[in-house]
């Protein structure tokens, strides 16, 4: 398993950071989007549970990346309101360069603001050909989504 973590000062509150991060549709709209990262792929956000924040929400990203199918479902392992939240695959995930991964936000205050920190765990999967796509691609991956998830989140609560 490796581990990846990026942090970032966020000029707000934690209560209005959390409030924000904690909805996958906003720290997901890297992959709803066709970019090229996601080689001109897409994927769907779709809310599984009937709470879509808070313990045991789950979610499922289903789309295309390069002519391969993407579906995977995720569930909210931890959750404590405005501090932290972890959330993680369940089952098999077919992402083509991950097998599994668990992403941990955690908000701390600081004097000019909310200090972000988010880590992504994962495993790599292993078919040969998924194994090579992975040695070259998952650090690099894991590291956009990371940088993603918080840049696109610090710009939209810092124009507010």
């Amino acid at each position: 398993m490796k581990t990846r973590t990026k942090s970032i000062i966020i000029h707000s509150t934690p209560e209005k950071v959390f409030a924000y991060m904690d909805s996958l549709g906003n720290t997901g709209m890297h992959m709803t989007q066709s970019n090229m990262p996601m080689m001109g792929g897409k994927l769907e956000l779709k809310q599984l549970s009937q709470n879509s924040t808070g313990p045991h929400a789950k979610f499922q990203w289903k789309g295309n990346v390069l002519w391969m199918k993407l579906d995977f479902t995720v569930e909210v392992t931890e959750w404590e309101k405005n501090k932290v939240k972890v959330w993680e695959t369940l089952a098999e995930a077919k992402i083509i360069i991950l097998s599994w991964y668990r992403m941990r936000l955690q908000l701390t205050p600081v004097k000019e603001g909310t200090m972000a920190d988010l880590s992504i765990s994962f495993t790599t999967p292993q078919t040969v050909f998924e194994k090579i796509l992975a040695f070259f691609l998952a650090d690099w991956y894991a590291n956009w989504c990371l940088k993603n998830m918080l840049y696109d989140s610090k710009k939209a609560l810092e124009q507010k």
